[in-house]
């Protein structure tokens, strides 16, 4: 239940929600238990992910806030559960992402003299024995004899360390090495339990714009000592310092001989010192205690919306903590008085709406989308605005957003299904034209060159030939991945987005663009070669280009031509067609599944056949669902009427997550990857992204009860029942709707506000549900 919700203890709720700064709520109670259950918190583990490359992060955030306050231990994301120093307790953290980002503002409590200024050298040792998180807290005993503890609210990072008995009791406030690239940063010494910073920073992969992170950190008692240091330089004493991208900081000493703990709160903003000031009078102020009790009401609000019954206890730990990685992106970019620095570098004012910033769009609009889309439909509707807002303030829609700049990291189209969801789920009311404007923009032009994104880059060769065309040596004129090395890849995105855009076009009125861009959708067969039976890349001069053998492929991202061949979710009879009818398609289906292997052994398929580490995306004739371009590929077995196949499969792959720090498949890029094991979990997964279908297939778990809002869903409530469904009993034998016989094997968002209980009937043995020729999603028309 949200905070815009009907309230439940009216004066609880109200006070939490100030606390945490209106981002998220927290209900009445919150202690241990719920309609007789234990609490959801409880199996939650921050943990999964944060080794081998999952790049997650274990500190404490509360849902979609500007905070993440994480420990860093010298990975290039942040956090790595295989190594043992802490160099820093840092603001900012994106769960997932592939390259250096974040990380600003780390701070450590030390003892003793000052002899270093480097976090690398000054790096507190630590034991996994001695670490603990949970949902919106972490905390950690340090060799050094310092326990840490954190927490956090929508704006501000809240942090207790008792120290050992000294009169040298440190915390260092490093303004000058983060995760990214520093530019310049400035630190102040206001008074005697007040530090202020600015940070601007650079970088996500390649060089971006830069952006600024304002931060203020207000002690509960006044430090003894002060002092700043630039360089290798420490002046006592010193009440300020400005540098320009070298080592910037501040130490504050405490006497701890008596009173052993020092409480501090920062709060961020990225608009000015007044909006982290103002943030930090809002938020701050309260205990770590209070904080941190307010947090974790607020994570068991949140999941409380699902409750999933059946399963061990590993799949419940790991759905639940896919489910909260879900919620922790995009994140608030606005501050307490709803000012935010737009694109332009304007400061603008949220009127109606909260604004959200930190868009992969590339990687969440398969799947984390449509799951905040069914879970969090109001702060959906807000990250819906904040894109429009975007092109309104900038003059051109977003590819990979973070914070305040445009960073063109991966390519394609993805702000297009991203919106076109939102409109199909009903959460553009007021903006559906003002969203298609910015739409039609976006698909039928190029930004200008002197401007920072690059939009359709190859949009030019696109519209004239009906292909991207791939061109390795083509020179990148701007920073982040570009549409030319990734021709082959980059057409099948264009011809997905072009088609949810004529379907938004067909329903807003506009004939004219419906049947351009529905007839542009079927440029994925420009680069089809019919003498390889696969996708291939196009020159300039319209050749195919690059290896035959599909599994060698050039021109796709991230992946191979096996793998993006199923990237044409807006006519998979057509693509079905092209490669030789059902029957051919369901044997590459299976070859690509290793579906004979799989079934005999589907653990060991997902983890010795697909899977070949974390960022192998080439070479590769198999599934990978370590990444996102194949996503979607499991459910293409709904359209070729073997759905039971679909289930093999989801629930193999749902095998490689566990609840151990490696049990994360792949880089969680914001949630893409927690929300596809949330929704292959529950059975329903958005086939079509950017309209309103959803793909069904056997749940993991008895029961799950979702709780939606019922300003989008009157009935306020969805439950998926499978009784008896396990590892062996997994095949749907039949399904019904509200009572009724339901032979689908998808459900639209319509369908979903009109209907209370889904059930299936499951056996050990595929049935004939869900294979008649009507069965299957629809192809967009």
């Amino acid at each position: 239940m949200r905070w815009t919700h009907v309230i439940r203890g009216a004066g609880t709720v109200a006070a939490t929600a100030a606390l945490l700064g209106g981002a998220v709520a927290a209900p009445a109670v919150a202690d241990g238990a719920r309609h007789g259950q234990d609490r959801l918190t409880d199996l939650v583990n921050p943990f999964i992910g944060s080794e081998n490359e999952g790049n997650t992060y274990p500190g404490a955030a509360v849902p979609f806030g500007m905070v993440q306050f994480s420990p860093d231990t010298g990975h290039n994301t942040g956090y790595d559960y295989s190594q043992n120093h802490i160099r820093g307790f840092s603001t900012v953290h994106i769960s997932g992402v592939g390259c250096g980002l974040g990380g600003d503002l780390p701070v450590l409590p030390t003892t003793g003299d000052i002899t270093s200024t480097d976090n690398a050298v000054y790096a507190a040792e630590f034991s996994h024995d001695d670490e603990k998180a949970a949902p919106g807290t972490y905390q950690v005993g340090l060799k050094n004899g310092i326990k840490a503890e954190l927490s956090a609210t929508a704006r501000t990072g809240v942090q207790r360390y008792t120290f050992p008995a000294t009169d040298k009791a440190n915390v260092l406030v490093n303004a000058g090495q983060s995760l990214h690239k520093t530019v310049s940063t400035k630190v102040e010494i206001l008074d005697n339990r007040t530090v202020r910073t600015a940070i601007t920073g650079s970088g996500f992969c390649q060089d971006t714009k830069p952006y600024t992170v304002y931060t203020i950190t207000r002690f509960d008692r006044p430090f003894k000592v002060s002092g700043t240091w630039k360089g290798d330089v420490v002046t006592e004493g010193s009440k300020s310092s400005t540098a320009a991208g070298e080592r910037n900081g501040a130490f504050l000493r405490f006497d701890t001989t008596k009173d052993r703990t020092v409480e501090a709160t920062t709060a961020i903003s990225y608009v000015d010192a007044k909006g982290a000031a103002l943030n930090l009078r809002s938020e701050g102020g309260r205990s770590y205690d209070h904080v941190a009790k307010a947090a974790q009401a607020a994570w068991e609000d949140r999941l409380d919306d699902v409750k999933a019954q059946g399963g061990s206890e590993t799949v419940r730990r790991t759905f639940y903590s896919s489910l909260y990685r879900s919620f922790l992106a995009p994140n608030l970019g606005s501050d307490v008085d709803g000012r935010y620095t737009g694109w332009d570098q304007k400061i603008h004012r949220a009127k109606g709406f909260t604004y959200y910033q930190n868009w992969s769009l590339w990687d969440t609009y398969r799947t984390q989308a449509q799951l905040l889309s069914l879970l969090a439909p109001s702060e959906s509707r807000d990250m819906a605005i904040s894109v429009i807002k975007i092109d309104e303030e900038s003059g051109w829609l977003p590819k990979w957003g973070y914070g305040t700049v445009e960073t063109n990291i991966m390519t394609g189209d993805p702000v297009t299904p991203f919106l076109t969801n939102a409109y199909q789920q009903g959460l553009l009311k007021g903006y559906e034209e003002q969203a298609y404007k910015a739409l039609k923009k976006n698909a039928d032009g190029v930004p200008a060159a002197d401007s920072a994104p690059v939009g359709r880059e190859a949009n030019t060769e696109y519209l004239a030939n009906g292909f991207a065309p791939y061109i390795a040596d083509r020179a990148h004129v701007k920073p982040g991945d570009s549409d030319y090395d990734h021709g082959a890849s980059a057409t099948l995105e264009y011809a997905l987005s072009d088609a949810m855009l004529g379907q938004m076009a067909k329903d807003l009125g506009h004939k004219a663009d419906a049947a351009r861009y529905t007839e542009r959708a079927q440029n994925y067969r420009t680069i089809f070669d019919s003498s390889t039976g696969f996708f291939r890349a196009r020159d300039a001069s319209g050749a195919f280009t690059g290896p035959v053998d599909p599994a060698q492929s050039v021109g796709f991202h991230e992946g191979t031509s096996w793998q993006y061949q199923w990237l044409v979710p807006q006519d998979l009879p057509g693509m079905v067609g092209l490669i030789g009818g059902t029957q051919a398609a369901n044997a590459r289906l299976d070859s690509f599944f290793a579906y004979d292997q799989l079934v005999q052994d589907p653990a060991k398929t997902a983890r010795e056949t697909w899977v070949n580490g974390p960022y192998a995306y080439y070479n590769a004739d198999k599934y990978n669902p370590q990444n996102e371009p194949d996503l979607i590929a499991p459910y293409t077995y709904l359209s070729t009427g073997e759905p039971w196949k679909t289930t093999d499969v989801v629930h193999a792959a749902l095998t490689l997550f566990t609840d151990a720090p490696t049990g994360m498949t792949g880089n969680d890029d914001l949630g893409t990857m927690s929300a596809w094991n949330v929704l292959s979990s529950i059975g329903i997964f958005p086939v079509q992204p950017g309209t309103d279908t959803w793909g069904l297939s056997t749940p993991v778990f008895e029961r799950v009860d979702l709780t939606l809002d019922k300003r989008y869903y009157p009935n306020g409530k969805l439950t998926v029942k499978a009784p008896g469904t396990s590892d062996s009993v997994r095949y749907i034998q039949s399904a019904k709707a509200d009572g009724r016989s339901y032979a689908k094997t998808y459900l639209t968002t319509e369908d979903i506000r009109d209907t209370r209980e889904l059930t299936y009937e499951v056996g050990t043995e595929p049935s004939t549900w869900g294979t008649s020729v009507n069965a299957a999603p629809p192809a967009l028309k």
